[in-house]
């Protein structure tokens, strides 16, 4: 089944207050494409990365698919739900929780933020003393309970940003860059909390490639308010750049003789000098049979191989090939 069905959807920002700029001689800017004619899908239960340089469109897309923003083209469909035409049922489906979250009430504490939050949405105090309970304990907040918001870390601001996020129960959840600004452990620990829910859909819009590779199952690149791929990290690495950078670490064999060899199979590479022996770079497509090639030709010559090195291309690579 299909959480959100994104399809043909634009937004452009016109400028602002252009009649009285021209009256006063002030030069009047553009109009702003924010997204042009995007469409994707994500499914139920799927974690989706969206990934882009800033000012790509990904916080617009997300704002719009929450019903903050309303498009200028094109449709966002939640559930069976139209964005703009049923923008309360929708808003119900939806949790949101940004990296820069500045809602919660910083002298009261962890749970009374949540109480406060949990009536907004209609629920009773016992409902949602009860729920608020069940997920301090589902994401390791129990602690900070009483804690006064201005108090608790940095790392843990985000939490309780997914935390509030998750007080109704949506089936579908908007993470806006979660990991951004914290440390390498509260990153990698927020990052497990969010691979370990369960029931919910997910779309992750972040510059941490690593992160994204980790958690997504699908990833779309977006650039410029386009949307240019949509693939698995895996395939979107391997049908946008599909070389290898390959070190050979060698011994037993000369520098001169290196070179000769492989001479007859490769039209460009380095060779290295060092204590242990030679290290032989080049780059080779991954589908080819250059690296069997040159291990035969090196055993021909005697020479001792004791280590290889390979590196892939990541999603920057991606990310950079469609600027």
């Amino acid at each position: 089944m299909t959480a959100i069905r994104i399809e043909n959807l634009s937004k452009t920002y016109p400028p602002s207050f252009p009649r009285l700029k021209k009256t006063f001689g002030v030069a009047v800017k553009p109009p702003v494409e924010a997204l042009k004619n995007v469409s994707f899908s994500i499914e139920t239960g799927e974690i989706f990365g969206l990934i882009g340089r800033n000012g790509a469109g990904k916080t617009t897309l997300s704002k719009i698919i929450a019903t903050l923003v309303q498009p200028s083209g094109g449709a966002v469909t939640v559930g069976n739900f139209d964005s703009v035409k049923d923008e309360v049922k929708v808003r119900s489906l939806i949790g949101l929780a940004t990296a820069e979250e500045r809602s919660f009430y910083w002298r009261l504490s962890c749970e009374r933020n949540l109480l406060f939050f949990a009536r907004l949405y209609g629920m009773k105090t016992a409902e949602a003393r009860r729920k608020i309970g069940d997920i301090f304990e589902r994401l390791n907040l129990q602690e900070l309970a009483k804690r006064r918001f201005s108090e608790i870390s940095t790392g843990n601001k985000p939490k309780l940003a997914i935390a509030r996020a998750l007080l109704p129960a949506p089936p579908i959840l908007l993470l806006d860059e979660p990991t951004r600004s914290l440390d390498p452990l509260a990153a990698d620990e927020l990052r497990n909390l969010i691979s370990a829910l369960e029931n919910v859909s997910i779309l992750l819009t972040s510059h941490n490639l690593t992160e994204v590779e980790q958690l997504c199952q699908r990833v779309a690149v977006i650039s410029k308010g386009e949307i240019r791929a949509v693939d698995s990290p895996q395939n979107l690495r391997r049908r946008n750049r599909e070389t290898q950078q390959v070190k050979i670490f060698i011994r037993h064999i000369s520098e001169e003789n290196l070179s000769v060899a492989i001479a007859e199979i490769l039209p460009a590479f380095t060779i290295e000098n060092h204590p242990d022996g030679l290290t032989l770079n080049f780059s080779r497509h991954t589908d080819d049979e250059i690296l069997s090639r040159i291990f035969d030709q090196l055993a021909r010559h005697a020479a001792l191989i004791y280590n290889v090195e390979t590196k892939s291309p990541t999603l920057l690579d991606v990310l950079e090939s469609y600027e």
